[in-house]
């Protein structure tokens, strides 16, 4: 039996911290699986939180701990969309990709192995899209069968600078599923000169072009832009000229410029910043593609099992949320 010295000790403490906030209190003599099960049924019947035993204590929580990942849109919980980086070189050195890719850049492809046990552990997972990005997707000469492995499980975005539509290539993408895959393609201004000054000479042109031959083949075509972080309020013109080239709204995708990569300047993204969207590379699991080449947003090296690496990626952003709620806690001073 407990002590009631110990349920009064825990209502007097209690009652003067704020919800969310824990009491620690001396158990005393007793049986532990008793004092378990007293403890638990006062704690259900007064609405506070048992949580835990140890050491000769009780620890015990103001209310209920609130679910750290509530309030977080569905769309964007960790686990929800799975990004995979198929490779890292690129036809382009763009001078602010966070992939630091590059024609000089290592290939480090998944290949289709690792690809396709993702796509299945993905749908067993509760994976709702994948993304295959890179360095230039269209580079590697096994691209169609990745897609296909990918489709056949789950719809699916291909990332791409949209300039390599050509011969075989063009053969490839026409084997692609039109109804299961998206292409997202890059296109940073409206003009030749802005975009043409990151990506290089006959970038834009090239990347227009690709759009409307993505277009023509039938496929659902997403277009992304990269600008400074102190222009993406000036966007109308932007948006008119994709209007104009027959892009969908929900399909205009404006992003602020990352100081990640090869980037000098932009806006600042951490672990701490960033709601996490589980990519894997060939060296492992990452919090967010923005930060897939670096070190600091590695989760795990153990791609295997793909259900363990989404649980370690939601815990650590759960334990990120309750430490930040716990910290902007109204403390009490009278």
């Amino acid at each position: 039996m407990v002590d009631p010295a110990v349920i009064l000790e825990i209502l007097e403490r209690i009652a003067a911290v704020p919800a969310g906030s824990t009491v620690t209190v001396p158990l005393g003599p007793g049986g532990h699986d008793e004092a378990t099960h007293t403890l638990s049924a006062w704690c259900a019947r007064t609405g506070n939180e048992l949580v835990g035993i140890r050491d000769g204590a009780v620890t015990v929580r103001r209310g209920r701990a609130p679910d750290p990942l509530a309030g977080v849109e569905d769309g964007r919980l960790p686990g929800t969309r799975l990004w995979m980086y198929t490779n890292f070189d690129c036809n382009l050195a763009c001078d602010y990709c966070c992939a630091r890719s590059s024609p000089q850049t290592a290939r480090r492809a998944l290949g289709i192995d690792r690809i396709r046990r993702l796509a299945a552990e993905a749908v067993e997972s509760g994976v709702s899209e994948l993304i295959l990005t890179g360095g230039e997707p269209f580079l590697l000469p096994d691209l169609d069968e990745l897609v296909a492995v990918c489709t056949a499980a789950l719809p699916t975005t291909l990332l791409t600078n949209g300039m390599l539509f050509r011969g075989h290539r063009l053969e490839r993408l026409r084997r692609m599923d039109r109804t299961r895959l998206t292409l997202q393609i890059s296109l940073d201004s409206t003009t030749p000169e802005v975009h043409d000054s990151h990506r290089g000479k006959g970038s834009w042109e090239r990347a227009v072009a690709g759009i409307r031959i993505a277009q023509d083949e039938g496929f659902r075509v997403r277009v992304a832009a990269t600008l400074p972080a102190a222009q993406t309020h000036e966007l109308e013109p932007f948006h008119k000229y994709l209007d104009s080239l027959g892009i969908d709204p929900v399909d205009q995708v404006i992003r602020a410029l990352a100081h990640r990569g090869n980037a000098d300047t932009g806006i600042e993204l951490t672990v701490e910043s960033l709601v996490p969207e589980v990519t894997v590379t060939a060296e492992g699991v990452y919090w967010h593609p923005i930060g897939a080449d670096d070190t600091d947003q590695l989760v795990t090296a153990e791609i295997f099992p793909l259900a363990t690496a989404i649980d370690e990626v939601r815990r650590r952003f759960a334990d990120q949320r309750a430490r930040a709620d716990a910290a902007s806690q109204w403390f009490p001073c009278a």
